[in-house]
Parts: C-alpha cells; sequence; structure tokens
C-alpha cells in the first residue's frame, strides 16, 4: 500500500483547551494552535482503517504517540513503515521529513477479556477542580466521575478531515465513529474531572473490542493511575473505558498520557 497524504484539520480552535488556539499556543512557543493529538492519531490509523477494515474497529490493539505539533492545513505524509498479515507501523511526517508522530498496530487473533462497567458515579458538568498534583494524587485514591456523550455525525469529532467523505469509507460511509472521537471521550472524561488548561494530549495505547455505530450513547469511566514530572512539565496518565450505556459493552478501553500543567503556565 502506498503512503497516505492529507491536509490537518484542527476541529476546534475554540476548544475550552485553549492549547488549540493560536492566542494561548503562541503564548507557549508554538506556532499556532495545535491539531488535537487525536487527530493526528487518526491520521496515523487511517491506512491502518483501511488496510485492516472491520477488524481494527472490533479488535485492533495500537499505541499512537504525538512527538511535535501538528499545525492546522499543514500537508503531511503518513508512511508504512512496517506492515505484516496482523501488524502495521506508521509514521507521519511533515513535507520537509520531519517526523512528528508514530504508530504501533496489531490486529490479535485473540483479544483480552474487556473492561467491566464499574457504575461509577455520573456527573453531567464537569467538576472544576484545579489541576494541581494533589488533586491529580487525590483522584488516584478517590476514583473519577463517569461521563455521558451521544456519537452521531452531527459531533465537532465527527471527521478528521474537512471533507469527511475523503475518511476511511468504515467512518464516512459506514458512519461508525473514527479515532478521533473514540479517542477523543478519553480526553473529555479527563478534562472534565479537572479543569486543564491548557493541556496537551500526548500518546494513546487503546484496545478496541466493538466498532461504535452511529446513533450510540456511550459512558467513559475514568481512573488515573500516575502523576509525574518530567522537564517541568506535569503529567498525568489515565485509563479510560468506553461504555455502551445501555448494554455496557465495552468499545474500546484506552490508556491516555497527556501534560496536565505545561512548564511556565
Amino acid at each position: 500500500m502506498s503512503n497516505w497524504q492529507g491536509i490537518a484539520f484542527n476541529q476546534v480552535p475554540d476548544s475550552e483547551n485553549q492549547i488549540h488556539g493560536d492566542e494561548v499556543a503562541k503564548r507557549f512557543g508554538f506556532k499556532g494552535g495545535l491539531v488535537p493529538g487525536v487527530t493526528v492519531s487518526a491520521y496515523l490509523l487511517h491506512p491502518v482503517t483501511e488496510l485492516f477494515g472491520k477488524a481494527y474497529l472490533e479488535r485492533g490493539l495500537s499505541n499512537c504517540r504525538v512527538n511535535s505539533p501538528l499545525y492546522d492545513e499543514e500537508k503531511f505524509e503518513v508512511e508504512i513503515t512496517d506492515l505484516g498479515d496482523s501488524h502495521c507501523h506508521t509514521c507521519l511526517k511533515r513535507e520537509k521529513d520531519e517526523f512528528l508522530a508514530v504508530a504501533e498496530v496489531k490486529i490479535p487473533e485473540t483479544v483480552p477479556a474487556p473492561p467491566l462497567f464499574r457504575g461509577d458515579a455520573i456527573s453531567s458538568k464537569p467538576v472544576g477542580l484545579a489541576a494541581t498534583r494533589e488533586n491529580m494524587e487525590g483522584l488516584m485514591r478517590t476514583g473519577c466521575y463517569a461521563f455521558k456523550y451521544h456519537w452521531d455525525e452531527d459531533h465537532a469529532m465527527s471527521s478528521y478531515l474537512r471533507d469527511r467523505s475523503e475518511m476511511a469509507n468504515l467512518y464516512a460511509v459506514d458512519g461508525f465513529a473514527n479515532p478521533s472521537y473514540i479517542l477523543g471521550v478519553s480526553n473529555w472524561v479527563l478534562a472534565s474531572n479537572i479543569a486543564m488548561n491548557p493541556w496537551v494530549h500526548l500518546e494513546t495505547h487503546a484496545q478496541n473490542f466493538a466498532a461504535l455505530p452511529a446513533g450510540t450513547a456511550i459512558i467513559g469511566e475514568m481512573s488515573v493511575t500516575d502523576v509525574f514530572e518530567k522537564k517541568g512539565h506535569q503529567f498525568v496518565d489515565s485509563e479510560i473505558n468506553v461504555f455502551d450505556t445501555d448494554s455496557h459493552q465495552c468499545f474500546s478501553a484506552i490508556k491516555l498520557r497527556a501534560i496536565y500543567r505545561l512548564r511556565g503556565a
């Protein structure tokens, strides 16, 4: 399969996370608002979806890591660096051959047992805790709120490209949730449990269990697993599981790493 090219799309320049807007992003040394990390991940996974089809949505295991920012309307290329019958490695680069993000994907014959629905308390609005280490460690001890969402094609993350028809057919035609939405759930649950602004999505490790069809109501349950500091940035690791609201079927189990407080914030 040949490499895939596209033009970056920042779906949320007016996001509550102002790292996606030009003003705040430039204040922290970036050229402009960052394309969401989950959208960059969707670019890495676009050729994966085309290669493995629904098998990726139903049992794919992916690790996506964003190393450098991608900006709105930048041209990019996703290169397939390793490909086998049940695995694929991809890299995203700019026109100048600068690698910005990487993904490793496997399609296992059998998948682990999905996480069980815990029935965590559901909040109808963001909790509003300040993004401090003390509060993050508190969430590790006491647990987190769950949040409800609804997948449909009117959602801001319903397309990772300006022209939705250019997405993989499973998303553009069949209406299944694309990776920028599914991985985005981990962002929203984290940001709803603790008020981070600005913050940066870095990496996800996700095990899929089922394709998420249009019109589905979901619940995201979360646990904080680690909090640490590196080079002045404050990091959080969390696990977010995405369930069907009614049946409690698990669609995806996501491990998210993010910078919840940037150096100098």
